[in-house]
């Protein structure tokens, strides 16, 4: 691709995306394609101070100053999701119905493992000592009692007493009916002054445990991202930023900073979910319809499977679970996300032998601090980054740039921990480690896919994130992926993929009705009240009203059906179809799921769903690529295999690479945050906007 001329004046866009381990930065000049890198060190106690030595560092580098951006701000994050995980959250309280306190301690009543005696779930964000009931009562077809002014002042003494710094209130049935929510909620906004939600803003959907638990999540977490976002927006002023700040959201849309603060539940996936945007768009560059995202950083690693062109969508995300592969041990939110699964993988994920003498890798993470032991910040126990540095994957002296130097003496030594307990050389271990982590990258993508009913066997890999590059390879030839795509900055692909990524939220209602006896004006109301608030929410993000677009689906099931189904009808500024469509839309997808349909039966809308967006502004980076052929700069021996030899192997820059050049593995292409290694038998091309594209050569 042939670099543009810069003839118009920039327009500079910057994306910040929090990881675990690693704060990413990308700056891009939309005029120009010209796209500019940074990485830093997340800072876990206080993340802004990451975000601002990222920031400040990228521009310095790019020669740009903060007056020069006015476009958005653009924002990924774990902190909710490492917030809810490690219980890090704010002294939140719950107000609910009389009667209903006990609620998220009772949960569902739903056992994960039947045969666990000893069954464990996580303890509810919100302990049943701050959780106040209140004399009220909404049936599914309105309100019956009121809250009185004396039982509002007691419940606003008692959580005052309690110092909450955040409260949600979840009555009963109130998806039907907010009237009871609301006045309790605006009390308590004016009496206590702190941060107040209510399910039938959060999730005004039919179930009271998922509904409680995701207000509860929700407001457990205001106090997180409330003051960061405060001091985030406070900060950029002051440096002379001109852009406003728009929040990533687990289902792959932005809003606004100020929306996104009350309703932070919405970010739990905001990062994975942007890296699956920019799966997405590399999909379409590359005219793939199916691809499997494998994003790799240094905490854990997430695979998201791309179908025509676009990642799945799930209406519940279970996050903090107590086992991380045990389906029903966590809190399960009801937040449109991004379906993807996650390993507990990362470059930090820290190995161990356990009781039975075995290797074992994760879920456990060194993270950012004291990070693996190669840090050299005082970890003593080896991580994942330590086995690649020891076989060969990692250059101690290049990793940034150099910016960053390994310590080879402190990561042999916290491998020779292991190795001594396992009664194996230290290369051994190293391998088994690498290998070990493949295995379990391999398998719980391989599971997912078989969850979601399909077969990863031949989609190709697009490999991404600080270690992605580094494993995609071995992961490949585990799922028998024929192919792997590296893109231009990897190991930011999260990051560059919240500036390719429509503003868009998604809205649910519960309205619980047979389809053959809905009354369309009613239908319409509900749709319209829905419709206002993602114009609302759109326009807060800066959306001119008239590029505004809504898409419609429902939550049905036959008639006296426990469990639905989501169904997606189109798009228009009203209800798309009539109720004909709508059952062969529902018969089409229960057919796919269950594999038959039952005649003569009714179906029944439950959950009605909008999604409202506005298309993504188009973007072009500009190629990376040398002006000729590149030759490797030096070789180094790797190890790539348990039992094998080291080989002298070729270590390429990647800026020298030249669009056209093909080469065989085994080689290694370093770039200054990321390292691609390329296993023995995969051939490598350069593609023409600078992706290394690599083929498994066939035996």
């Amino acid at each position: 691709m042939a670099e543009r001329t810069n003839a118009t004046a920039p327009d500079w866009r910057l994306a910040v995306d929090i990881g675990g381990t690693f704060t990413d930065v990308v700056l891009l000049d939309a005029a120009s394609g010209r796209v500019v890198v940074d990485k830093t060190l997340t800072t876990p106690a206080a993340p802004l101070e990451g975000v601002r030595t990222g920031v400040r560092q990228l521009l310095a580098k790019a020669g740009v100053r903060p007056s020069d951006i006015a476009a958005p701000i653009v924002h990924a994050t774990t902190l909710i999701t490492n917030a809810l995980i490690e219980g890090k959250i704010g002294r939140a309280g719950i107000v609910t119905t009389a009667g209903f306190g006990d609620t998220l301690l009772i949960r569902d009543e739903h056992r994960y493992d039947m045969y666990d005696l000893q069954i464990e779930f996580p303890a509810p964000p919100v302990p049943r000592d701050r959780i106040v009931e209140i004399a009220e009562r909404t049936a599914p077809g309105g309100v019956q009692e009121q809250p009185s002014a004396a039982d509002l002042a007691q419940v606003a003494a008692q959580l005052r007493a309690a110092k909450v710094e955040a409260v949600g209130v979840c009555l009963i049935n109130s998806y039907a009916d907010p009237t009871n929510e609301r006045v309790v909620g605006d009390y308590l906004r004016k009496e206590l002054g702190v941060p107040v939600c209510i399910s039938s803003e959060i999730s005004p959907q039919i179930r009271e445990y998922p509904r409680m638990i995701t207000t509860a999540c929700n407001a457990a977490t205001m106090p997180v991202i409330g003051p960061y976002l405060d001091e985030l927006q406070k900060w950029l002023a002051a440096e002379g930023f001109g852009g406003s700040v728009l929040m990533m959201l687990s289902n792959g849309g932005v809003v606004a900073a100020d929306d996104a603060a009350r309703a932070p539940i919405r970010l739990v996936e905001s990062g994975p979910a942007a890296g699956a945007l920019a799966g997405s768009w590399f999909a379409r560059r590359l005219g793939e319809d199916r691809l499997l995202c494998f994003d790799m950083g240094g905490t854990t690693a997430k695979s998201c499977l791309i179908e025509h062109g676009e990642p799945e969508l799930t209406n519940t995300f279970e996050v903090a679970r107590i086992y991380r592969f045990k389906k029903g041990s966590g809190f399960p939110v009801s937040v449109p996300s991004v379906d993807l699964v996650e390993i507990g993988a990362g470059g930090g994920s820290l190995a161990r032998v356990d009781d039975l003498g075995l290797l074992k890798v994760g879920p456990e993470s060194a993270g950012a601090d004291p990070g693996p032991a190669c840090y050299g910040r005082g970890g003593r126990r080896p991580a994942v980054t330590d086995a690649d540095l020891f076989l060969g994957n990692l250059d101690a002296g290049f990793f940034l740039g150099g910016d960053m130097p390994l310590d080879l003496v402190a990561c042999e030594s916290a491998l020779q921990s292991v190795a001594s307990q396992l009664g194996l050389p230290v290369g051994d271990t190293a391998a088994g480690i690498h290998e070990l982590v493949n295995q379990n990258m391999a398998a719980s993508s391989r599971m997912h896919a078989v969850e979601m009913g399909t077969d990863l066997r031949g989609v190709p890999v697009l490999a991404f994130g600080g270690a992605g590059p580094v494993h995609a390879c071995g992961v490949a030839e585990l799922l028998e992926s024929p192919r792997v795509v590296f893109p231009v900055n990897a190991s930011v692909l999260s990051a560059f993929g919240t500036l390719v990524t429509p503003v868009r939220i998604d809205l649910a209602r519960s309205w619980v009705r047979p389809i053959a006896s809905i009354d369309p004006a009613a239908r319409e109301r509900l749709l319209d009240e829905l419709r206002d608030e993602g114009r609302r929410v759109l326009a807060a993000a800066g959306v001119d009203p008239a590029q505004i677009r809504f898409r419609y689906g429902l939550d049905t099931r036959y008639l006296g059906q426990g469990n639905e189904i989501t169904i997606w009808l189109g798009e228009g500024p009203t209800w798309p179809v009539d109720d004909a469509e709508v059952l062969s839309a529902f018969e089409r997808d229960y057919r796919k799921v269950y594999g038959l349909t039952i005649p003569d039966v009714g179906i029944e809308a439950v959950t009605w769903r909008l999604s409202a967006y506005a298309a993504a502004n188009p973007v072009e980076p500009v190629a990376n690529v040398g002006t000729a052929h590149g030759t490797p700069h030096r070789f180094r021996l790797v190890r790539f295999d348990r039992g094998s030899s080291p080989v002298d192997t070729p270590v390429y820059r990647r800026e020298t690479l030249g669009v056209g050049q093909t080469f065989d593995g085994p080689c290694i292409v370093e770039e200054r945050e990321t390292t691609a290694v390329i296993r023995p038998g995969w051939t490598v091309t350069v593609a023409a906007d600078g992706s290394l594209i690599a083929d498994r050569r066939k035996s």
